[in-house]
């Protein structure tokens, strides 16, 4: 049976802490300099989530959603919730946003895909609404990374903020516009230099892994970078080749804020302009889940990005995780 819908944006909402954590409060902190950071990453400054938790976050930028696209909360079906930081194992922090933002209606769940994340759950939240089965989905990435993060870790401190951002799907009966297509991968492998060792069933917590700091992010810098460059590039190639089009007709690329030169590296495989490229890392640095709807957020209330305009968005991630997805901008 040939598809009815597609999945279209028809709303944009996001959250970013007030507290600031610049270059400089880094100096004073661990080994590293403003020059050092901004060369390597592109970051100048990253927030940070004082009080409160991811489902704090996600509420808000869920409320702001609501809020701007005029949407009655109860009128919401389902949220899904991309992010490595939950509140708790359970509930799933899904459960807790829907409670703090008043979707009362609505059910949902946590997905855990790293930096992938927000591609995962877009792509899964299309598919209940292409069923015909729901009308109204809200995909949230929120990740507070600071609450992973040790901050004696030269290497990873820099290069992660806290926030969320989310959108809401509809369905709309133009097949050539919303969500047209998406490709992702997994590869466990890359578990071995990128991952949070301790705090599930393999490494409870305990006194030893606590000690040892295994409840924080590790990363093998210089490994994950080399496989990032290529698998995020490569990915957004083929979104393009599958669906018969050049960088030229790409309005906007929009990538996962994690470091510039590998943003830097996808634009120039697939010949998109820099300034064709959505960038936001110098004010968040990498906020994992919510990149990627901060970027859409943020340049659609800018007015950069406008209906009709083909974007190409694309992660890569720790699992490994990676993808792209084709989507044809649906709001005004």
């Amino acid at each position: 049976m040939a598809k009815k819908f597609n999945a279209a944006v028809t709303g944009v909402g996001m959250f970013a802490p007030e507290k600031i954590l610049d270059n400089e409060y880094f100096e004073t902190i661990v080994d590293t300099s403003h020059e050092w950071i901004i060369s390597r990453t592109g970051i100048k400054e990253r927030r940070l989530m004082e009080n409160g938790a991811s489902s704090d976050m996600g509420a808000k930028a869920v409320k702001d959603l609501l809020k701007t696209s005029g949407t009655n909360p109860e009128d919401i079906d389902l949220i899904i919730c991309a992010t490595v930081t939950p509140d708790m194992f359970f509930p799933a922090t899904a459960c807790l946003i829907a409670h703090k933002a008043g979707l009362k209606n609505a059910w949902g769940y946590d997905l855990s895909a790293a930096c992938s994340g927000f591609l995962f759950a877009l792509e899964t939240g299309a598919k209940f609404i292409e069923s015909g089965s729901y009308k109204k989905v809200i995909v949230v990435g929120t990740d507070k990374m600071s609450s992973i993060v040790d901050y004696t870790d030269r290497n990873t401190c820099i290069l992660f903020g806290d926030a969320a951002s989310a959108v809401l799907l509809e369905p709309t009966e133009d097949l050539n516009s919303g969500l047209i297509d998406s490709k992702l991968y997994v590869d466990g492998k890359g578990s071995e230099v990128l991952n949070m060792k301790a705090g599930g069933s393999a490494l409870p917590a305990s006194h030893e892994t606590i000690d040892k700091k295994l409840h924080y992010i590790y990363q093998d810098g210089k490994a994950v970078f080399k496989v990032a460059v290529k698998g995020m590039a490569d990915v957004a190639v083929e979104i393009l080749e599958r669906n018969n089009l050049t960088g030229d007709d790409v309005a906007w690329l929009v990538p996962h804020q994690a470091n510039l030169r590998i943003i830097d590296a996808t634009a120039q495989r697939m010949g998109i302009p820099s300034e064709r490229v959505t960038i936001n890392i110098q004010k968040y640095g990498n906020t994992t889940a919510a990149t990627i709807p901060l970027c859409l957020t943020e340049y659609y209330r800018d007015g950069k990005i406008k209906k009709g305009d083909k974007l190409v968005l694309a992660a890569f991630g720790g699992g490994f995780t990676w993808g792209a997805s084709y989507l044809v901008w649906s709001l005004d």
